[in-house]
């Protein structure tokens, strides 16, 4: 048996070796093509050139123990995406807190109006009565949208992500009380 070296081979060219080109099907094909040109577009406008991380290597390390999904997500959390059962639970808060600061808002303004030693003119009366119903039916509609989004997160989500359903007749109704109208 004669030894080959290889690198030498590499060098001189041959006819016996013919290259393999990856096998694509008839739509891979054009839609990889056009896929790659909108990439090259983009390069070419500089739209990568301010990305978060670049030219920093990608640390492919961390959870190399874990299953098969760990470093994708790793990428995924890295770039600032979350899964989108995290993301429903952000906005659920982000919802719930923008009710309550709405709510919050007109019951800080019914304690000044209250406190005022001057009498309130009847057209005050009204802007105001008519705020409390506006914000009412504000409050029904987004707590029952949210209850929608918390279902939705429900079923989607491990139980350990569950949130309970919002009361929205009872909360309307403590509002109210919280904020009777002006006489």
């Amino acid at each position: 048996m004669d030894f080959v070296d290889w690198r030498k081979q590499q060098d001189q060219p041959s006819t016996q070796r013919v290259e393999q080109q990856p096998k694509t099907s008839r739509i891979a094909g054009p839609i990889m093509n056009r896929v790659e040109e909108v990439i090259r577009d983009a390069q070419a406008r500089g739209e990568f050139d301010n990305l978060p991380g670049m030219g920093k290597p990608l640390d492919l390390d961390l959870h190399r123990e874990a299953d098969d999904n760990a470093m994708a997500y790793g990428i995924l959390k890295n770039s600032g995406n979350v899964p989108l059962e995290i993301e429903l639970l952000r906005q659920i808060d982000a919802d719930i807190a923008q009710a309550q600061s709405r709510i919050e808002r007109v019951l800080h303004t019914a304690r000044k109006l209250r406190r005022r030693r001057v009498p309130l003119f009847e057209r005050e009366k009204r802007a105001f009565n008519a705020e409390v119903e506006q914000t009412a039916a504000y409050y029904d509609e987004t707590l029952r949208r949210i209850n929608s989004k918390i279902l939705t997160l429900d079923l989607t989500t491990p139980t350990a992500l569950h949130r309970p359903l919002l009361e929205v007749g009872k909360m309307v109704q403590t509002f109210r009380e919280e904020c009777p109208p002006l006489n």
